[in-house]
C-alpha cells in the first residue's frame, strides 16, 4: 500500500508503506511506544543516517515526556500496530536530530550518552556548534535540512503494564515505588543476592533524589527525604562491602558523615572498608568513634579491632618472609 497524505502538522508528509492492523492504539501520557526507525537524507541517494536495526534493539519513547525530537511523538501516534510508514519532515522539525542521534549512537556503542558534554546552561549549549564526533551529524548540525523517517510500530503499552524507568515516573509514582524497592532489596539480601539488592536500593535512592532535587535544600520536605535516603544508602553500602567494592563504600559513607557526623552505622561501615584495604589508622579511628557514640557497640568494636590486629600482624609476617 502506498498512500501519500499530509498529517495535520505543518511541514510533514506521510506515506503508508505497509498497513497495520486493528484500530488506532490508545496513546496516553506515560504509554511506552516501541518501534524501529530509519533516518534518511532527502537526496537522490536517500543516504541512510541511522538505522535502529543495525543496533539490533528497537527504540522506545514515553508519550508525554517531551522527547527531544517532538515531531516523533506526532508521527508515532498516527500509526497502527504493525504499520510501516515513511514520513518527510521539513527542517523546522529536524533541528535537534544531530544531538539526539549522537546520544543514541553512543548508547548503541555502549558509551555514556553524556560523555564529553560541557556543563553549560541550556541556552549556551543550544548555540554551541562544537563537533558531535560524527562527521555526518556535524553536517546536519551546521545545516539543518529536511529528513525522511521510516518507522515500524511494534507495541504500545499502557503506563500500568510495564516497569517504568525512574525518569518516566511522576513524583507520586516515585514515592510509591520506594518502599517496594526497599522491601525487595531486603528480600534479596536475605537470599545473599547482594548485587541485585544493591540495584534495588540504588533505584530507590535515585527516585528520592529526583524528588528531593525539586525541594529547597535544608527545608522541612528536603530533610524528610534525606532521612529516607540515608538508610537506603547504608543498605547499599553493606551490599558493596559484601561485593568487595570498598572504595565505593568509603565514598558514600564519607558523604553521609559530612551531612551527619554522628551517624554510627556510617562510621562502622567506613571502618570495615578501611580495614579491608589496609588503612589501619583510619579503620581504628572510625571503630573508636563508633564505640564513643554508641557504648552498646563496644563489644562489637573490640571484636573488629582484634580481627584487624590479627590481619595486620599476618600481613607483616608475610612481608618478613618475602624479605628473608
Amino acid at each position: 500500500m502506498e498512500e501519500t497524505y499530509l498529517l495535520n502538522v505543518e511541514g510533514v508528509k506521510k506515506k503508508i508503506l505497509h498497513g497495520g492492523y486493528g484500530g488506532l492504539p490508545h496513546f496516553q501520557d506515560g504509554s511506552k511506544v516501541t518501534f524501529h526507525f530509519q533516518t534518511l537524507k532527502d537526496n537522490f541517494e536517500r543516504t541512510v543516517i541511522d538505522d535502529s536495526r543495525r543496533a539490533g534493539v528497537p527504540m522506545e519513547i514515553i508519550v508525554g515526556k517531551m522527547f527531544k525530537i517532538e515531531v516523533w511523538e506526532t508521527l508515532l501516534t498516527s500509526m497502527r500496530i504493525g504499520e510501516v510508514a515513511e514520513y518527510w519532515c521539513d527542517a523546522i522539525h529536524t533541528g535537534m536530530y544531530a544531538l539526539v542521534s549522537k546520544g543514541m549512537r553512543k548508547i548503541a556503542e555502549g558509551r555514556d550518552p553524556l560523555e564529553g558534554q560541557k556543563h553549560r546552561c541550556g541556552m549556551g549549549n543550544m548555540f554551541d556548534y562544537h563537533s558531535t564526533g560524527y562527521a555526518d551529524l556535524d553536517d546536519l548540525q551546521r545545516e539543518p535540512q529536511p529528513l525522511i523517517f521510516i518507522m515500524e510500530l511494534f507495541k504500545v503499552e499502557d503506563p500500568s503494564s510495564y516497569k517504568r524507568d525512574t525518569w518516566a515516573m511522576s513524583k507520586d509514582e516515585k514515592l510509591l515505588a520506594v518502599p517496594k524497592l526497599h522491601t525487595e532489596g531486603n528480600r534479596l539480601v536475605l537470599s545473599r543476592k547482594f548485587k541485585e539488592a544493591a540495584e534495588k536500593y540504588q533505584e530507590a535512592v535515585i527516585c528520592l533524589r529526583n524528588v528531593q532535587a525539586k525541594e529547597k535544600p535544608q527545608e522541612e520536605e528536603w530533610v524528610k527525604l534525606e532521612n529516607l535516603i540515608t538508610p537506603l544508602v547504608l543498605n547499599y553500602c553493606q551490599c558493596q562491602l559484601e561485593l568487595g567494592e570498598y572504595y565505593e563504600v568509603l565514598e558514600h559513607t564519607t558523604d553521609l558523615l559530612q551531612k551527619n557526623s554522628k551517624n554510627v552505622k556510617a562510621y562502622f561501615k567506613r571502618a570495615k572498608a578501611h580495614a579491608a584495604i589496609w588503612n589501619e589508622k583510619e579503620a581504628r579511628e572510625d571503630f573508636m568513634r563508633v564505640a564513643y557514640l554508641d557504648p552498646s557497640l563496644a563489644a562489637a568494636v573490640r571484636k573488629e579491632l582484634k580481627i584487624l590486629g590479627e590481619r595486620m600482624r599476618g600481613r607483616e609476617r608475610k612481608k618478613g618472609c618475602r624479605t628473608e
